[in-house]
Protein backbone atom coordinates (compact mmCIF):
# COMPACT_ATOMS: atom_id res chain seq x y z
CA UNK A 1 0.00 0.00 0.00
CA UNK A 2 1.21 3.74 -1.40
CA UNK A 3 -0.37 6.78 -0.06
CA UNK A 4 -1.82 7.29 -2.86
CA UNK A 5 -2.55 3.71 -3.82
CA UNK A 6 -4.35 1.36 -1.70
CA UNK A 7 -3.77 -1.65 -3.60
CA UNK A 8 -1.59 -4.04 -1.21
CA UNK A 9 1.63 -5.56 -2.33
CA UNK A 10 1.26 -8.47 -5.42
CA UNK A 11 -1.93 -6.80 -6.26
CA UNK A 12 -0.48 -4.69 -8.76
CA UNK A 13 0.86 -6.42 -12.25
CA UNK A 14 4.60 -5.42 -13.35
CA UNK A 15 2.93 -4.19 -16.12
CA UNK A 16 0.42 -1.26 -16.06
CA UNK A 17 -2.01 0.72 -18.82
CA UNK A 18 -2.76 3.97 -17.22
CA UNK A 19 -5.22 6.24 -18.72
CA UNK A 20 -5.98 9.87 -17.35
CA UNK A 21 -9.97 8.67 -16.63
CA UNK A 22 -10.89 6.43 -13.95
CA UNK A 23 -13.82 5.72 -15.82
CA UNK A 24 -11.85 4.55 -18.63
CA UNK A 25 -10.09 2.22 -16.57
CA UNK A 26 -13.30 0.87 -15.61
CA UNK A 27 -14.37 0.50 -19.21
CA UNK A 28 -11.29 -1.46 -19.97
CA UNK A 29 -11.65 -3.44 -17.14
CA UNK A 30 -15.05 -4.53 -17.64
CA UNK A 31 -14.77 -4.99 -21.35
CA UNK A 32 -11.30 -6.38 -21.44
CA UNK A 33 -10.12 -8.45 -18.53
CA UNK A 34 -10.99 -11.43 -17.22
CA UNK A 35 -10.66 -12.53 -13.90
CA UNK A 36 -10.88 -8.99 -13.00
CA UNK A 37 -10.35 -7.78 -9.40
CA UNK A 38 -10.47 -4.01 -8.34
CA UNK A 39 -7.48 -3.53 -5.89
CA UNK A 40 -7.31 0.62 -5.24
CA UNK A 41 -10.21 3.09 -5.34
CA UNK A 42 -8.67 5.66 -2.68
CA UNK A 43 -9.54 9.08 -3.77
CA UNK A 44 -11.85 7.59 -6.49
CA UNK A 45 -8.99 6.51 -8.62
CA UNK A 46 -9.42 2.88 -9.35
CA UNK A 47 -7.02 0.69 -10.20
CA UNK A 48 -8.02 -3.23 -11.45
CA UNK A 49 -5.76 -6.45 -11.59
CA UNK A 50 -7.34 -9.20 -14.21
CA UNK A 51 -6.06 -11.28 -17.30
CA UNK A 52 -6.01 -10.34 -20.90
CA UNK A 53 -4.77 -13.34 -22.96
CA UNK A 54 -3.60 -14.98 -20.07
CA UNK A 55 -0.94 -12.12 -19.10
CA UNK A 56 -1.88 -10.50 -16.05
CA UNK A 57 -2.22 -6.61 -16.45
CA UNK A 58 -3.63 -3.68 -14.57
CA UNK A 59 -5.12 -0.78 -15.49
CA UNK A 60 -5.47 2.52 -13.00
CA UNK A 61 -5.72 5.94 -13.79
CA UNK A 62 -3.41 8.69 -13.83
CA UNK A 63 -5.29 12.02 -13.42
CA UNK A 64 -4.57 14.84 -15.39
CA UNK A 65 -1.37 16.83 -15.36
CA UNK A 66 2.56 16.06 -14.84
CA UNK A 67 2.09 16.32 -10.77
CA UNK A 68 -0.49 13.52 -10.82
CA UNK A 69 0.85 11.07 -13.14
CA UNK A 70 4.32 11.77 -11.25
CA UNK A 71 2.93 10.46 -8.31
CA UNK A 72 0.86 7.93 -9.67
CA UNK A 73 3.50 6.38 -11.96
CA UNK A 74 6.33 6.94 -9.22
CA UNK A 75 4.49 5.22 -6.63
CA UNK A 76 4.01 2.42 -9.09
CA UNK A 77 7.52 1.52 -9.77
CA UNK A 78 8.74 1.97 -6.48
CA UNK A 79 6.07 0.61 -4.30
CA UNK A 80 4.83 -2.22 -6.10
CA UNK A 81 7.60 -3.29 -8.75
CA UNK A 82 5.89 -2.18 -11.74
CA UNK A 83 8.45 -2.33 -14.28
CA UNK A 84 6.26 -1.19 -17.63
CA UNK A 85 3.66 1.30 -17.67
CA UNK A 86 1.83 2.79 -21.12
CA UNK A 87 -0.39 5.80 -20.68
CA UNK A 88 -2.87 5.18 -23.00
CA UNK A 89 -4.53 9.31 -23.61
CA UNK A 90 -5.73 12.12 -25.67
CA UNK A 91 -4.58 15.00 -27.13
CA UNK A 92 -5.17 17.99 -29.32
CA UNK A 93 -3.80 17.97 -32.88
CA UNK A 94 -1.78 21.33 -33.79
CA UNK A 95 -2.66 20.90 -37.33
CA UNK A 96 -5.45 19.49 -39.91
CA UNK A 97 -2.78 16.97 -41.02
CA UNK A 98 -4.09 14.85 -38.26
CA UNK A 99 -8.00 13.73 -38.28
CA UNK A 100 -10.00 12.44 -34.71
CA UNK A 101 -9.36 9.43 -33.66
CA UNK A 102 -5.81 9.14 -35.11
CA UNK A 103 -3.14 7.34 -32.81
CA UNK A 104 0.01 8.78 -32.01
CA UNK A 105 3.00 6.30 -30.32
CA UNK A 106 4.70 8.76 -28.60
CA UNK A 107 8.81 9.31 -29.24
CA UNK A 108 9.81 12.69 -27.22
CA UNK A 109 7.41 14.64 -24.99
CA UNK A 110 9.04 18.24 -25.00
CA UNK A 111 7.97 20.58 -22.32
CA UNK A 112 8.36 23.85 -20.75
CA UNK A 113 7.50 21.98 -17.54
CA UNK A 114 9.56 21.77 -14.31
CA UNK A 115 9.00 18.43 -13.44
CA UNK A 116 12.04 16.66 -14.81
CA UNK A 117 14.48 19.61 -13.09
CA UNK A 118 13.07 19.84 -9.79
CA UNK A 119 12.46 15.94 -9.06
CA UNK A 120 15.24 14.27 -10.95
CA UNK A 121 17.92 17.12 -11.29
CA UNK A 122 17.13 16.48 -15.14
CA UNK A 123 17.90 19.85 -17.01
CA UNK A 124 16.49 18.48 -21.19
CA UNK A 125 13.10 20.19 -22.24
CA UNK A 126 12.99 16.80 -24.61
CA UNK A 127 12.23 13.69 -23.22
CA UNK A 128 12.28 10.10 -24.90
CA UNK A 129 9.99 6.82 -23.98
CA UNK A 130 11.52 4.30 -22.06
CA UNK A 131 12.67 0.72 -22.85
CA UNK A 132 11.26 -1.31 -25.61
CA UNK A 133 7.35 -1.08 -25.24
CA UNK A 134 7.25 2.03 -27.74
CA UNK A 135 8.82 -0.60 -30.58
CA UNK A 136 6.77 -3.34 -29.36
CA UNK A 137 3.80 -0.35 -30.02
CA UNK A 138 5.09 -0.18 -33.51
CA UNK A 139 5.52 -3.71 -34.37
CA UNK A 140 2.03 -4.58 -33.06
CA UNK A 141 0.30 -1.58 -35.13
CA UNK A 142 1.94 -2.93 -38.50
CA UNK A 143 0.99 -6.66 -37.53
CA UNK A 144 -2.34 -5.97 -36.92
CA UNK A 145 -2.68 -3.52 -40.09
CA UNK A 146 -3.65 -0.21 -37.90
CA UNK A 147 -2.28 2.90 -38.73
CA UNK A 148 -0.46 4.77 -36.19
CA UNK A 149 2.04 8.33 -36.57
CA UNK A 150 5.00 8.34 -34.07
CA UNK A 151 6.44 11.22 -33.21
CA UNK A 152 6.80 13.80 -30.79
CA UNK A 153 4.33 15.81 -28.72
CA UNK A 154 4.06 18.38 -26.24
CA UNK A 155 3.26 18.20 -22.79
CA UNK A 156 1.82 21.30 -21.37
CA UNK A 157 1.11 22.24 -17.92
CA UNK A 158 -1.82 24.70 -18.68
CA UNK A 159 -4.73 23.66 -20.77
CA UNK A 160 -5.99 27.05 -21.61
CA UNK A 161 -3.93 29.66 -22.61
CA UNK A 162 -4.09 33.76 -23.18
CA UNK A 163 -2.34 33.00 -26.71
CA UNK A 164 -3.65 31.21 -29.13
CA UNK A 165 -1.45 29.04 -31.53
CA UNK A 166 1.40 26.70 -31.54
CA UNK A 167 3.41 27.52 -28.68
CA UNK A 168 7.24 27.75 -29.83
CA UNK A 169 8.55 24.50 -28.00
CA UNK A 170 6.09 22.68 -30.03
CA UNK A 171 7.63 24.20 -33.29
CA UNK A 172 10.73 23.93 -31.88
CA UNK A 173 10.83 20.41 -31.63
CA UNK A 174 7.69 19.66 -34.50
CA UNK A 175 5.41 18.24 -32.42
CA UNK A 176 1.88 16.62 -33.63
CA UNK A 177 -0.18 17.59 -30.70
CA UNK A 178 -0.19 18.44 -26.95
CA UNK A 179 -1.00 16.34 -24.00
CA UNK A 180 -0.29 17.17 -20.26
CA UNK A 181 1.54 13.89 -18.89
CA UNK A 182 3.76 12.18 -21.10
CA UNK A 183 6.73 14.00 -19.83
CA UNK A 184 6.91 12.97 -16.51
CA UNK A 185 6.26 9.70 -16.80
CA UNK A 186 9.24 9.33 -19.15
CA UNK A 187 11.33 11.57 -16.70
CA UNK A 188 10.17 8.92 -13.60
CA UNK A 189 11.14 5.72 -16.00
CA UNK A 190 14.46 7.16 -16.96
CA UNK A 191 15.37 8.20 -12.80
CA UNK A 192 14.58 4.99 -12.08
CA UNK A 193 15.31 2.65 -15.24
CA UNK A 194 12.21 1.29 -16.04
CA UNK A 195 10.26 0.86 -19.13
CA UNK A 196 7.80 3.46 -20.52
CA UNK A 197 5.53 4.58 -23.58
CA UNK A 198 2.71 7.08 -24.25
CA UNK A 199 0.30 5.89 -26.87
CA UNK A 200 -2.29 9.16 -27.98
CA UNK A 201 -5.56 9.14 -29.91
CA UNK A 202 -6.61 12.50 -31.76
CA UNK A 203 -9.62 13.71 -29.38
CA UNK A 204 -9.19 17.27 -30.76
CA UNK A 205 -8.24 19.32 -33.93
CA UNK A 206 -6.94 22.43 -32.52
CA UNK A 207 -7.13 24.71 -35.83
CA UNK A 208 -10.62 23.54 -36.48
CA UNK A 209 -12.17 23.34 -32.94
CA UNK A 210 -13.35 20.01 -33.78
CA UNK A 211 -13.63 17.40 -30.73
CA UNK A 212 -14.85 14.06 -29.92
CA UNK A 213 -17.42 14.24 -26.95
CA UNK A 214 -16.54 13.11 -23.35
CA UNK A 215 -18.61 9.91 -23.94
CA UNK A 216 -16.57 9.33 -26.71
CA UNK A 217 -13.26 9.51 -24.85
CA UNK A 218 -14.63 6.98 -22.21
CA UNK A 219 -15.50 4.53 -24.37
CA UNK A 220 -14.96 4.84 -27.94
CA UNK A 221 -11.35 4.97 -27.49
CA UNK A 222 -11.16 1.16 -28.49
CA UNK A 223 -8.05 1.05 -31.66
CA UNK A 224 -5.70 2.49 -28.40
CA UNK A 225 -7.03 -0.04 -25.86
CA UNK A 226 -6.71 -3.14 -28.03
CA UNK A 227 -3.27 -2.20 -29.83
CA UNK A 228 -1.52 -1.64 -25.99
CA UNK A 229 -3.13 -4.65 -24.96
CA UNK A 230 -1.95 -6.74 -27.82
CA UNK A 231 1.57 -4.91 -27.82
CA UNK A 232 2.45 -5.61 -23.90
CA UNK A 233 1.55 -8.97 -24.08
CA UNK A 234 4.74 -9.43 -25.99
CA UNK A 235 6.10 -8.56 -22.93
Amino acid sequence: MSVHISAKKGEIADVVLQPGDPLRAKFMADNYLSDVKMVSQTRNVFYYTGLYKGREITVGASGMGAPSIGIYSYELFTEYDVETIVRIGTCGAYSTESKLFDLINVEHAASESTYAKYAWGMEEELLSHEGNIYNLINETAAETGRAIKAGNIHTSDVFYRKTPGTPAIAEKYNCLAVEMEAFALFANAKYLGKNAATLLTVSDIIPTREEISADQREKMLRDMIELALEAVIKL
